[in-house]
């Protein structure tokens, strides 16, 4: 299960809130959850109720956490302080080389290591080319033979050269990882270390234990305390006006009720005239 956002923790550090956290439910719950039957909430319903809460929790081991991340962060400054000044103090040397001679011997190897590969190339694609090319002539002119010997010589020259380079940066890159900071316990600095270790401490007396306890104490008011779900997204709000009521003028000047209909009056003349008169 993953921790919920808390906005006080950083996503690097709740792999440790997870970790304390489960320390704390090995102190609250005994050893192999001897005492979960005996408590109104289970091991994963107290989990899930310090996950809810894990921005209240960590606040209470604010002072420690802060600390914590200002020694991490200038400990990480420091590393790639340190690699800057090694990368530009190796440039300086291969490019314009000093005056003393560890500074001179340094600069030299530099340039050696990469003029070496280019030129032994350079002069082996020479070489192969004229020798063999000087081969194919009838009869072939005795310099023929050793240009190839001298050609392959280089290209030995050139390759032996590349996987040295590889060699030493290789080696390189193994010695300067040594001392980089790495997110590992082990890999931190002392003084890192320390502050990590207080830090989880004090997450763990001052934030989740009591946290936990007071959940087992009244589960009702823990899960009250819990935060909502977030609210769902407002809806668009109604415009002010409505759809237009069209209608035809025929319609507006006519009565909204249906008109009545009556069948005439027809008569013939021989009745119901006003003239007529019996026979």
């Amino acid at each position: 299960m993953h921790m919920t956002t808390a906005p006080h923790l950083l996503n690097e550090d709740r792999p440790d809130f997870e970790h304390v956290l489960d320390e704390a439910l090995r102190i609250v719950l005994g050893p192999d959850d001897s005492r979960s039957a005996e408590l109104p909430l289970n091991g994963e319903q107290l989990r899930t109720l310090a996950l809810s809460a894990a921005d209240r929790i960590s606040s209470r081991a604010e002072e420690e956490y802060d600390a914590y991340r200002r020694l991490r962060t200038q400990a990480r400054q420091d590393v790639r302080d340190a690699a800057r000044t090694r990368e530009s103090r190796a440039f300086s040397y291969g490019a314009l080389g000093v005056a003393d001679g560890a500074g001179s011997g340094a600069g030299l190897f530099a340039v050696l290591a990469v003029l070496t590969p280019l030129l032994a190339g350079a002069a082996a694609l020479i070489f192969l080319l004229i020798g063999y090319a000087m081969g194919a002539v009838h009869p072939q002119p005795a310099i023929a033979q050793p240009l190839r010997t001298a050609g392959w010589f280089f290209a030995a020259v050139a390759a032996a050269a590349v996987l040295l380079g590889a060699i030493g940066l290789l080696l390189t890159a193994l010695r300067d990882g040594s001392t980089a900071l790495h997110d590992a316990p082990d890999g931190l600095p002392p003084e890192v270390h320390a502050a990590r270790e207080a830090w989880q401490q004090a997450l763990l007396e001052r934030g989740l234990l009591p946290f936990l306890d007071d959940a087992l104490r009244d589960p009702a008011t823990a899960a009250a305390a819990a935060p909502a779900p977030a609210p769902a997204a407002p809806r668009m709000p109604r415009l002010g006006y409505s759809r237009p009521d069209f209608s035809s003028p025929h319609d507006a000047a006519s009565p909204r009720t249906a008109p009545r209909y009556s069948s005439p009056d027809f008569t013939s003349p021989d009745f119901g005239g006003p003239d007529h008169t019996p026979e």
